[in-house]
């Protein structure tokens, strides 16, 4: 509801859910030298802001889903730190999704393996992810790390 100033009237006509992503600048400017004094802190501000402007634009909570954008506007130690820390954001009490699936911040933390050689990073962090009660995983290889996650629910 950013780029979009009818996005808000769009999801209240519908009555459709809305997944509010935190990217930092635009997609043409976002990877350009991205500074955070406290990402963790900076992002779940946004999602506040947003989540307000949603509310006062008639879209209900339960409507609401949020993503911390990992590669959106976030270098690698940001996405990491995102990731190790994502119950932090359990708090709005709204849905998270991670997207992580093959993103070049697994690339890098596997030794700069190109994105056809991301899946074992990909099904850690989605039972990582798991571990975490993240409540959506978007991924590329779906029935693998759907394997991986009924193996951890298998452990719970």
């Amino acid at each position: 509801m950013t780029f979009d100033n009818d996005m808000a009237k769009v999801v209240k006509e519908y009555n459709v859910p809305i997944i509010i992503m935190h990217i930092k600048g635009t997609p043409k400017d976002m990877q350009q030298n991205p500074q955070y004094k406290d990402v963790l802190k900076e992002v779940k501000n946004y999602f506040i802001e947003r989540i307000e402007y949603a509310n006062k634009n008639g879209i209900s909570k339960d409507k609401i889903i949020i993503d911390p954008g990992i590669g959106f506007g976030k270098t690698y130690e940001h996405n990491i730190e995102l990731i190790k820390h994502i119950d932090y954001f359990n708090d709005l009490e709204v849905p998270i999704l991670l997207a992580v699936s093959r993103k070049s911040s697994i690339g890098v933390a596997l030794g700069n393996v190109p994105p056809e050689e991301r899946l074992e990073g990909t099904i850690a962090v989605t039972c990582y992810a798991s571990m975490k009660n993240v409540d959506i995983i978007r991924v590329h290889d779906v029935l693998e790390n759907k394997r991986a996650i009924m193996m951890m629910e298998a452990l719970k």
